[in-house]
């Protein structure tokens, strides 16, 4: 990660959030102030929210160093909208800032944050790994929730990032609503570079990436709309990635991130997660990941692939 100490993901995905704020009517949001003075945005707990308020919600996501884009005629028979998605610094703006990694409860409030108040807290071991550190006045984190978060919810965060609460924006993207899904399809990127992490692939020797994803419909069920999200990265996302590395490392990588390598591929992950008594720490860590991949050795200009889509999986998880 080389220069990033120059990058604040905070400072870049600032104008984003007050854009967003701005053109909360015409996106379909609510923004309210919470009683502990934070600013609370709804992208669809009771706001209607939509696809645009999630694709600009999963840019804020990426700590401003994302591009997500709509895409038509993806290739499948039935679902023919989806996503891409890029980064500059795809390491920074995926593990950095849009990994939901930071465990946040109380009582029966619980949510993983993501977005850039996560490089100010500290709160995860890979911050560690990934040696970087952001600083702010001002910050955003992005819940994956239906609920307002508590009094001691907010009250943690300002504590962790040491902001006063009225300088803390919590944008609140249930799975069941039309922006949350596109939020969290659009991580099809950083799922990727996550499991290049859980792999031990040295991040110093990745050098971009692309990636993309279906869309799939939402679920008024919790449950069924969140196995969606998954399957829609799990039966048919794609990721190119673009390496530094020998030959082998890039045979061998390609061989063991897609999705299908993992002990537990082959179901939809509504049924994988029931399975398992709704404990994601069950679950093999392994499976998640895109379906198809491509990886890109630029040292000599070889290219890996592995897994394959399985529509008939994204068929059966869509409810088609």
């Amino acid at each position: 990660m080389q220069n990033t100490h120059k990058i604040s993901v905070n400072q870049l995905s600032q104008s984003l959030l007050e854009a967003l704020i701005n053109d909360a009517d015409l996106l379909n949001l609510s923004v309210i102030k919470h009683s502990a003075g934070a600013t609370i945005i709804d992208a669809g707990i009771d706001a209607t929210g939509g696809l645009e308020a999630g694709r600009r919600i999963a840019k804020i996501c990426m700590g401003g160093l994302g591009q997500v884009t709509f895409t038509q005629n993806f290739g499948f028979k039935n679902w023919l909208s989806g996503l891409q998605v890029t980064a500059k610094q795809p390491v920074l703006a995926c593990l950095g800032s849009q990994y939901a990694g930071w465990a946040l409860s109380h009582e029966k409030f619980f949510s993983l944050g993501s977005g850039p108040a996560r490089s100010i807290a500290q709160r995860e071991d890979i911050f560690k790994d990934l040696q970087y550190k952001d600083s702010a006045q001002k910050t955003v984190l992005v819940l994956e929730t239906d609920k307002i978060p508590p009094l001691e919810v907010i009250e943690k965060v300002a504590r962790d990032t040491k902001i006063k609460p009225e300088n803390l924006t919590f944008i609140l993207t249930p799975t069941r609503s039309l922006a949350g899904t596109v939020q969290i399809v659009a991580r099809v990127l950083e799922v990727a570079l996550h499991k290049l992490h859980t792999l031990h692939f040295p991040l110093n020797q990745l050098i971009d990436g692309i990636a993309s994803a279906p869309l799939p419909p939402p679920s008024p069920d919790f449950l069924t709309g969140m196995g969606r999200t998954n399957d829609a990265i799990l039966f048919g996302g794609f990721v190119q990635l673009f390496a530094q590395c020998s030959d082998e490392a890039a045979k061998k990588l390609a061989a063991e991130l897609p999705s299908c390598a993992s002990k537990d591929y082959g179901k939809p992950f509504a049924e994988v997660f029931k399975a398992v008594n709704m404990d994601f720490y069950q679950i093999d860590p392994l499976l998640f990941s895109p379906a198809k991949v491509t990886i890109t050795n630029l040292s000599t200009g070889n290219s890996f692939f592995g897994g394959s889509f399985n529509e008939d999986l994204l068929d059966q998880s869509f409810g088609a």
